[in-house]
């Protein structure tokens, strides 16, 4: 699975989308919200890694995701 921040312009907000293997978008949510239904995508129980990683992250940077 892999991660990119995407930064908004103007009235749009930043935004997270996940990727999986193949570079399908698998999810897409607002930078600045709470993360919801995590378990779905198998990743119940680490919002709080991922709150951090996605923090640090630069924009425009395609990572792998790694929890």
């Amino acid at each position: 699975m892999y991660i990119i921040k995407v930064r908004g312009k103007a009235k749009i907000p930043d935004y997270i989308q996940l990727r999986n293997d193949k570079f399908v978008l698998i999810a897409y949510f607002r930078a600045d919200r709470p993360l919801k239904k995590l378990e779905r995508l198998g990743l119940g129980g680490k919002e709080e890694k991922l709150k951090l990683m996605i923090e640090k992250m630069p924009f425009g940077k395609l990572k792998p995701l790694e929890l």
